[in-house]
Protein backbone atom coordinates (compact mmCIF):
# COMPACT_ATOMS: atom_id res chain seq x y z
CA UNK A 1 0.00 0.00 0.00
CA UNK A 2 1.11 3.73 -0.82
CA UNK A 3 1.75 6.29 1.25
CA UNK A 4 -0.61 8.34 -0.42
CA UNK A 5 -3.26 7.10 -2.88
CA UNK A 6 -5.60 9.00 -5.09
CA UNK A 7 -7.89 7.31 -7.50
CA UNK A 8 -10.62 9.20 -9.53
CA UNK A 9 -9.96 12.40 -7.61
CA UNK A 10 -12.54 15.18 -8.52
CA UNK A 11 -13.10 18.71 -7.23
CA UNK A 12 -15.95 21.06 -8.56
CA UNK A 13 -16.25 24.58 -6.44
CA UNK A 14 -19.53 24.85 -8.68
CA UNK A 15 -19.83 27.94 -11.23
CA UNK A 16 -17.84 25.73 -13.46
CA UNK A 17 -14.32 26.12 -11.40
CA UNK A 18 -13.73 22.63 -11.66
CA UNK A 19 -9.81 22.12 -9.80
CA UNK A 20 -9.65 18.05 -10.59
CA UNK A 21 -11.21 16.08 -12.88
CA UNK A 22 -10.43 12.31 -11.87
CA UNK A 23 -6.73 12.17 -11.06
CA UNK A 24 -5.64 9.02 -10.30
CA UNK A 25 -1.76 8.79 -8.37
CA UNK A 26 0.07 6.86 -6.10
CA UNK A 27 3.41 7.40 -4.17
CA UNK A 28 4.87 5.00 -2.08
CA UNK A 29 6.25 5.05 0.90
CA UNK A 30 10.26 6.65 0.58
CA UNK A 31 9.74 7.98 -2.50
CA UNK A 32 10.40 12.06 -3.47
CA UNK A 33 7.04 13.02 -5.61
CA UNK A 34 6.71 15.70 -7.79
CA UNK A 35 3.83 17.43 -8.51
CA UNK A 36 4.14 19.37 -11.63
CA UNK A 37 1.81 22.32 -13.36
CA UNK A 38 1.18 26.06 -13.55
CA UNK A 39 -1.10 28.51 -11.82
CA UNK A 40 -4.73 27.00 -11.30
CA UNK A 41 -3.70 23.66 -12.46
CA UNK A 42 -5.08 22.07 -9.51
CA UNK A 43 -1.89 20.93 -7.17
CA UNK A 44 -2.26 23.06 -3.94
CA UNK A 45 -6.08 21.92 -4.28
CA UNK A 46 -4.98 18.10 -4.40
CA UNK A 47 -2.27 18.76 -1.19
CA UNK A 48 -5.46 20.37 0.71
CA UNK A 49 -7.45 17.41 0.20
CA UNK A 50 -5.02 14.78 1.25
CA UNK A 51 -4.64 17.33 4.37
CA UNK A 52 -8.63 17.67 4.88
CA UNK A 53 -8.55 21.13 4.63
CA UNK A 54 -10.65 20.59 1.68
CA UNK A 55 -13.48 17.87 1.01
CA UNK A 56 -13.15 16.10 -2.25
CA UNK A 57 -16.57 16.21 -4.30
CA UNK A 58 -16.06 12.54 -5.43
CA UNK A 59 -13.22 9.41 -5.90
CA UNK A 60 -10.69 8.50 -3.74
CA UNK A 61 -7.94 9.64 -1.29
CA UNK A 62 -6.00 8.04 1.27
CA UNK A 63 -2.81 9.00 3.17
CA UNK A 64 -0.86 6.42 4.86
CA UNK A 65 -3.82 3.82 4.44
CA UNK A 66 -6.47 5.96 5.97
CA UNK A 67 -8.76 8.45 4.36
CA UNK A 68 -7.72 11.86 4.15
CA UNK A 69 -8.11 14.12 6.56
CA UNK A 70 -8.41 11.38 9.14
CA UNK A 71 -7.48 13.55 12.23
CA UNK A 72 -4.81 10.68 13.71
CA UNK A 73 -2.78 10.93 10.44
CA UNK A 74 -2.68 14.46 10.40
CA UNK A 75 -0.14 13.62 13.79
CA UNK A 76 2.21 11.75 11.04
CA UNK A 77 2.27 15.16 8.52
CA UNK A 78 4.59 17.72 8.08
CA UNK A 79 3.34 20.43 5.64
CA UNK A 80 5.05 23.31 4.62
CA UNK A 81 2.23 25.75 2.63
CA UNK A 82 3.31 28.10 -0.73
CA UNK A 83 3.40 31.85 1.08
CA UNK A 84 3.58 31.05 4.65
CA UNK A 85 3.71 34.09 7.01
CA UNK A 86 5.33 33.54 10.45
CA UNK A 87 4.68 36.19 13.30
CA UNK A 88 7.76 38.38 13.23
CA UNK A 89 7.51 38.73 17.10
CA UNK A 90 8.64 35.40 17.55
CA UNK A 91 12.28 33.95 16.72
CA UNK A 92 12.79 30.57 15.32
CA UNK A 93 13.46 28.89 18.54
CA UNK A 94 9.87 30.27 20.19
CA UNK A 95 7.91 29.37 16.85
CA UNK A 96 9.16 26.23 16.62
CA UNK A 97 8.41 25.78 20.36
CA UNK A 98 5.05 27.02 19.79
CA UNK A 99 4.65 24.56 16.89
CA UNK A 100 5.71 21.78 19.26
CA UNK A 101 3.38 22.20 21.37
CA UNK A 102 0.39 22.43 19.03
CA UNK A 103 1.83 18.80 18.39
CA UNK A 104 1.52 17.57 21.13
CA UNK A 105 4.80 17.39 22.42
CA UNK A 106 6.25 17.81 25.76
CA UNK A 107 8.63 20.57 27.06
CA UNK A 108 11.24 18.16 27.65
CA UNK A 109 10.38 16.85 23.68
CA UNK A 110 10.52 20.02 22.35
CA UNK A 111 13.97 21.17 23.98
CA UNK A 112 15.48 17.54 22.45
CA UNK A 113 14.32 18.03 18.79
CA UNK A 114 14.75 22.23 18.19
CA UNK A 115 18.30 22.28 18.69
CA UNK A 116 19.01 20.11 15.23
CA UNK A 117 16.17 20.59 13.32
CA UNK A 118 17.65 24.02 12.95
CA UNK A 119 20.76 23.15 12.64
CA UNK A 120 19.91 21.17 9.60
CA UNK A 121 18.30 24.14 7.57
CA UNK A 122 21.29 25.72 9.31
CA UNK A 123 19.40 28.57 11.03
CA UNK A 124 20.94 27.38 14.89
CA UNK A 125 23.27 30.58 14.58
CA UNK A 126 20.04 33.23 14.29
CA UNK A 127 17.45 30.99 16.63
CA UNK A 128 17.24 33.87 18.86
CA UNK A 129 16.77 36.30 16.44
CA UNK A 130 13.38 37.65 15.47
CA UNK A 131 12.23 36.54 12.04
CA UNK A 132 11.00 39.77 10.92
CA UNK A 133 14.70 40.31 10.70
CA UNK A 134 14.91 37.43 8.40
CA UNK A 135 15.13 37.25 5.07
CA UNK A 136 13.09 35.53 2.87
CA UNK A 137 15.27 32.30 1.96
CA UNK A 138 15.97 32.17 5.91
CA UNK A 139 11.93 31.96 6.76
CA UNK A 140 11.80 29.30 3.83
CA UNK A 141 14.45 27.23 5.36
CA UNK A 142 12.49 27.65 9.40
CA UNK A 143 9.31 26.75 6.95
CA UNK A 144 11.19 23.66 6.29
CA UNK A 145 12.26 23.12 9.83
CA UNK A 146 8.31 23.80 11.59
CA UNK A 147 7.28 20.89 8.56
CA UNK A 148 10.19 18.10 9.97
CA UNK A 149 9.79 19.37 14.20
CA UNK A 150 7.15 16.13 15.26
CA UNK A 151 9.07 13.83 12.71
CA UNK A 152 6.78 12.99 10.39
CA UNK A 153 5.80 9.73 8.30
CA UNK A 154 4.81 12.02 5.15
CA UNK A 155 5.91 15.46 4.23
CA UNK A 156 4.13 18.00 1.61
CA UNK A 157 6.45 20.93 0.62
CA UNK A 158 4.46 23.80 -1.09
CA UNK A 159 7.61 25.52 -3.22
CA UNK A 160 9.82 24.85 -0.20
CA UNK A 161 13.78 26.32 -1.92
CA UNK A 162 10.99 29.55 -3.06
CA UNK A 163 13.59 32.67 -2.73
CA UNK A 164 16.10 30.29 -1.92
CA UNK A 165 20.07 31.29 -2.83
CA UNK A 166 21.64 28.67 -4.65
CA UNK A 167 23.62 27.73 -2.18
CA UNK A 168 20.69 26.77 0.32
CA UNK A 169 18.83 25.32 -2.40
CA UNK A 170 21.34 22.82 -2.87
CA UNK A 171 21.09 22.09 1.42
CA UNK A 172 17.41 21.64 0.86
CA UNK A 173 17.81 19.03 -1.58
CA UNK A 174 20.26 17.40 0.88
CA UNK A 175 17.79 17.53 3.50
CA UNK A 176 15.29 16.03 1.58
CA UNK A 177 17.75 13.11 0.12
CA UNK A 178 18.36 12.55 4.19
CA UNK A 179 14.79 12.01 4.68
CA UNK A 180 14.59 9.74 2.09
CA UNK A 181 17.52 7.26 3.37
CA UNK A 182 15.44 7.61 6.72
CA UNK A 183 12.29 5.98 5.02
CA UNK A 184 10.33 8.96 4.90
CA UNK A 185 7.85 10.22 1.90
CA UNK A 186 8.13 13.61 0.28
CA UNK A 187 5.26 15.46 -1.77
CA UNK A 188 6.82 18.20 -3.66
CA UNK A 189 5.47 21.28 -5.37
CA UNK A 190 7.70 23.20 -7.41
CA UNK A 191 8.46 25.30 -10.85
CA UNK A 192 11.75 25.00 -10.82
CA UNK A 193 11.69 22.50 -12.60
CA UNK A 194 15.17 21.76 -12.60
CA UNK A 195 15.46 20.90 -9.15
CA UNK A 196 12.59 18.48 -9.36
CA UNK A 197 14.57 16.59 -11.91
CA UNK A 198 17.75 16.40 -9.76
CA UNK A 199 15.99 15.04 -6.68
CA UNK A 200 12.21 12.99 -7.67
CA UNK A 201 11.89 9.60 -7.74
CA UNK A 202 8.90 10.34 -10.18
CA UNK A 203 6.62 12.99 -11.37
CA UNK A 204 3.35 13.98 -12.38
CA UNK A 205 2.28 16.75 -14.70
CA UNK A 206 -0.84 18.57 -14.61
CA UNK A 207 -3.03 21.00 -16.53
CA UNK A 208 -6.22 21.98 -16.09
CA UNK A 209 -6.93 19.94 -13.34
CA UNK A 210 -6.08 16.39 -15.29
CA UNK A 211 -3.08 14.36 -15.39
CA UNK A 212 -1.02 14.41 -18.46
CA UNK A 213 1.98 12.76 -17.83
CA UNK A 214 3.09 10.67 -14.82
CA UNK A 215 6.56 8.45 -14.53
CA UNK A 216 9.83 8.38 -13.32
CA UNK A 217 12.07 11.29 -14.26
CA UNK A 218 13.98 8.91 -16.85
CA UNK A 219 10.91 8.12 -18.07
CA UNK A 220 9.57 11.39 -18.82
CA UNK A 221 12.58 12.45 -20.16
CA UNK A 222 13.89 9.83 -22.42
CA UNK A 223 13.87 10.83 -26.05
CA UNK A 224 12.47 7.95 -27.65
CA UNK A 225 14.48 6.65 -30.80
CA UNK A 226 16.97 8.19 -30.93
CA UNK A 227 20.40 7.56 -29.42
CA UNK A 228 23.88 8.88 -29.76
CA UNK A 229 26.60 6.52 -30.69
CA UNK A 230 30.93 6.47 -30.11
CA UNK A 231 33.14 4.13 -31.61
CA UNK A 232 36.60 3.34 -30.78
CA UNK A 233 39.45 6.37 -31.51
CA UNK A 234 40.47 6.91 -35.27
CA UNK A 235 37.23 5.17 -36.32
CA UNK A 236 34.49 6.75 -38.96
CA UNK A 237 30.42 5.18 -38.94
CA UNK A 238 30.60 4.50 -42.56
CA UNK A 239 27.00 6.74 -42.79
CA UNK A 240 26.35 5.60 -46.42
CA UNK A 241 25.97 1.70 -45.73
CA UNK A 242 24.38 2.37 -42.06
CA UNK A 243 21.89 4.47 -43.94
CA UNK A 244 21.13 2.34 -46.81
CA UNK A 245 19.86 -0.36 -43.16
CA UNK A 246 17.09 2.57 -43.14
CA UNK A 247 18.62 4.63 -40.41
CA UNK A 248 18.62 8.00 -40.55
CA UNK A 249 22.03 9.45 -39.03
CA UNK A 250 23.90 12.76 -38.84
CA UNK A 251 27.32 13.94 -37.11
CA UNK A 252 27.11 15.74 -34.06
CA UNK A 253 29.00 18.29 -33.40
CA UNK A 254 31.35 18.41 -30.56
CA UNK A 255 32.67 20.98 -28.16
CA UNK A 256 35.71 23.27 -28.25
CA UNK A 257 38.84 21.10 -27.71
CA UNK A 258 40.89 22.41 -25.02
CA UNK A 259 44.34 23.49 -25.53
CA UNK A 260 46.89 20.67 -25.05
CA UNK A 261 43.99 18.08 -24.95
CA UNK A 262 43.90 15.56 -27.22
CA UNK A 263 40.95 15.76 -30.06
CA UNK A 264 37.29 14.67 -28.99
CA UNK A 265 35.94 11.45 -30.38
CA UNK A 266 33.41 11.98 -33.38
CA UNK A 267 29.66 11.16 -32.21
CA UNK A 268 26.52 10.16 -34.42
CA UNK A 269 22.60 10.86 -33.85
CA UNK A 270 20.81 7.64 -34.95
CA UNK A 271 17.24 8.44 -35.47
CA UNK A 272 15.13 5.04 -35.13
CA UNK A 273 12.08 5.32 -37.88
CA UNK A 274 8.67 3.21 -36.58
CA UNK A 275 9.26 0.24 -35.97
CA UNK A 276 12.85 0.08 -35.43
CA UNK A 277 15.28 -1.13 -33.45
CA UNK A 278 18.96 -0.44 -32.70
CA UNK A 279 19.91 -4.05 -32.12
CA UNK A 280 20.67 -4.58 -36.02
CA UNK A 281 22.24 -1.49 -36.26
CA UNK A 282 24.91 -2.88 -33.52
CA UNK A 283 25.19 -6.41 -35.14
CA UNK A 284 26.39 -4.32 -38.27
CA UNK A 285 28.82 -2.40 -36.63
CA UNK A 286 30.10 -5.57 -35.05
CA UNK A 287 30.64 -7.43 -38.16
CA UNK A 288 32.20 -4.49 -39.86
CA UNK A 289 35.14 -5.41 -36.76
CA UNK A 290 33.87 -1.81 -35.59
CA UNK A 291 34.22 -0.72 -31.64
CA UNK A 292 31.51 0.75 -30.12
CA UNK A 293 32.58 2.91 -26.94
CA UNK A 294 29.52 4.63 -26.63
CA UNK A 295 26.30 4.37 -26.68
CA UNK A 296 23.64 6.39 -24.83
CA UNK A 297 19.64 7.13 -25.77
CA UNK A 298 19.00 10.87 -25.90
CA UNK A 299 17.37 13.11 -23.17
CA UNK A 300 15.49 15.85 -22.72
CA UNK A 301 14.96 18.33 -20.02
CA UNK A 302 12.23 18.19 -17.68
CA UNK A 303 11.09 21.62 -18.47
CA UNK A 304 10.99 20.30 -22.69
CA UNK A 305 8.87 17.75 -21.16
CA UNK A 306 6.63 20.11 -18.83
CA UNK A 307 6.08 22.46 -21.83
CA UNK A 308 5.24 20.59 -24.57
CA UNK A 309 2.68 19.11 -21.99
CA UNK A 310 1.15 22.48 -21.13
CA UNK A 311 0.91 23.30 -25.00
CA UNK A 312 -0.32 19.96 -26.69
CA UNK A 313 -2.33 18.74 -23.48
CA UNK A 314 -1.06 15.36 -24.46
CA UNK A 315 -2.72 12.57 -23.29
CA UNK A 316 -2.18 11.25 -19.96
CA UNK A 317 0.42 8.07 -20.16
Amino acid sequence: MGAVEVQQLVKDYGRGIVALRGVSLEVEAGQIYGLLGPNGAGKTTLIKILLGIVHKTAGNAQLLGRPAGDVQVRYRVGYLPEDHQFPGYHSAWSLLDFYGQLYGLSRKERQRRIPPVLEMVGLLPRSRTKIRTYSKGMKQRLGVAQALLHEPEVIFLDEPTDGVDPLGRREIREIMARLRQQGRTIFLNSHLLGEVELICDRVAILRQGELLREGTVHELTRQQGCYEIGLASGEQLPLELVQRLGYAVRPLPLPPTPPGAPPLPPRWEILLQDGQTIDPLLQFLAQQQLHLRHLVERRISLEDVFIGMQAQGAPQS
